[in-house]
């Protein structure tokens, strides 16, 4: 890769542990360098593993691309050498975000009475405030990185501060700070919210990305930013608008845990002990895997029996669980054909569509010909959902979708809802954005139990 025009421009603005921000001669863009560094317990432990730098980048554009992909805004222009990419100059958030889909690290410490591995059907999110030197600001800190945790009292709001590699049971803050201290805008419940959601959004996404490579993303920590530019003065201070809050920073083989057969392929396994020659390995294999990252080509076939057939109702639902993204590879398409009347031009006109988007799924709606959707099961290999639209008004018509012949595998749903359900669920086996979609809003009503 060819070095960016601007590199001679650079100069240094900030350096931390792994990487290096470097301003342009735009004054709204900065040059993310990623170095050969690797540390541990908050630099107590330091190496270099030459190439790091470089995978880490590959790996940080990888996740980005596919995160800017699924609509989810994030600090990335472009990759402009091997370890460095540009990004917009923003203004960070004080605290990282932690997602966690098992337990595993400090979550075992801070609740020892968990197994590791133990599995959140609803994501555990929380919030860390970023330090260094074991302190913030005036205050001298036990620890770097501490637990947040909000508490109101009245009409006056605290974030207390904890401990995180102690058990949380019977540990009290160690210090409480008023929200002015922490928060510098007023927006605080909103901005929290906003993020929260970002980051589970974010998650989702790299979970199934990472289970369609055969690996197991298990938990990550990222930070947040907006541009200086979009902060929205008040009376009372400023305010944030959460719609103009991205992912800063980076993502890389530092920001996750990832399980391959049962074992870490990520930083956890160089904070285990492992030489750097092994963690070499897997940084390479990392930015190998995530350059896999992608969105597939995919299509959901509505077949009806007549132009007149309104399908409003339907494309609504689609829109409601989908949500807006004009990039988003994923379409619906309305398809017409009568297969008592016309067979064969039916039959040319659902190859063709096959053809040309082979990752689809069919739901038949032909209101007076409960047999189309079995037909076209029979027609095709991939799946066919039908809704026998008259079911209620003729009940027996329902058995010439569930009772049929041999290499007929239709589907059947009497509610067209659960139908377009059923349908973006077998997509989403393979869509890291559909996943995310349909996953958010389950993980809205599923309880996290404690496996004993």
């Amino acid at each position: 890769m060819v070095e960016s025009p601007e590199a001679e421009f650079l100069k240094l603005v900030a350096k931390g542990k792994t990487k290096n921000i470097f301003q342009t001669r735009d004054p709204s863009t900065v040059v993310i360098e990623s170095r050969d560094d690797i540390t541990a317990g908050d630099g107590a432990r330091h190496d270099l593993i030459p190439g790091k730098g470089a995978w880490s980048t590959t790996t940080t554009c990888n996740v980005f691309t596919l995160l800017k992909a699924c609509g989810i805004p994030v600090g990335f222009y472009e990759q402009v050498s091997i370890n460095r990419f540009t990004a917009p100059f923003g203004q960070m958030f004080p605290f990282e975000v932690i997602v966690r889909r098992e337990s595993h690290g400090s979550d075992l410490q801070r609740n020892p009475h968990l197994k590791k591995g133990n599995v959140y059907p609803r994501l555990k999110v929380e919030f860390f405030l970023k330090t260094s030197g074991k302190k913030w600001k005036d205050h001298n800190l036990v620890c770097d990185d501490p637990l947040m945790m909000i508490q109101s009292e009245c009409e006056a709001s605290y974030v207390l501060l904890y401990d995180p590699h102690k058990p949380i049971h019977g540990q009290e803050p160690f210090l409480k700070l008023p929200f002015a201290e922490v928060f510098a805008f007023q927006n605080v419940d909103e901005v929290l919210a906003k993020m929260c959601e970002l980051a589970k959004r974010i998650f989702l996404v790299l979970e199934k990305a990472w289970q369609l490579q055969g690996r197991r993303l298990v938990d990550f920590k990222i930070e947040f930013a907006i541009l200086a530019s979009d902060i929205i003065a008040g009376p009372s201070g400023p305010q944030i608008p959460v719609e103009k809050i991205f992912v800063g920073d980076v993502i890389d083989n530092d920001s996750w845990r990832v399980l391959q057969d049962g074992q870490y392929i990520d930083k956890q396994l160089w904070r285990d002990g492992a030489p750097s020659s092994e963690m070499a390995a897997k940084l390479e294999l990392v930015a190998r895997l995530t350059s896999n990252f992608s969105l597939p080509q995919q299509r959901l076939i509505i077949w009806t029996g007549s132009d007149k057939d309104d399908i409003t109702s339907i494309a609504q639902i689609i829109g409601d669980l989908t949500g807006p993204n004009p990039h988003m590879p994923f379409s619906w398409y309305k398809l017409v054909g009568s297969w008592h009347k016309k067979p064969v031009q039916s039959y040319l006109a659902l190859q063709r569509a096959i053809q040309q988007y082979p990752d689809s799924v069919v739901l038949s709606l032909v209101g007076m010909s409960n047999g189309a959707g079995p037909t076209l099961s029979a027609s095709c290999t991939v799946p066919v959902i039908t809704v026998p639209a008259n079911a209620k008004s003729f009940p027996d018509d329902v058995w010439s979708s569930l009772r049929t012949p041999s290499q007929v595998p239709v589907l059947t749903c009497l509610e067209p809802a659960n139908a377009v359900l059923a349908a973006l669920q077998i997509l989403a086996i393979r869509s890291p954005y559909l996943y995310m979609c349909l996953r958010l809003r389950q993980e809205e009503r599923l309880p996290n139990i404690i496996e004993i």
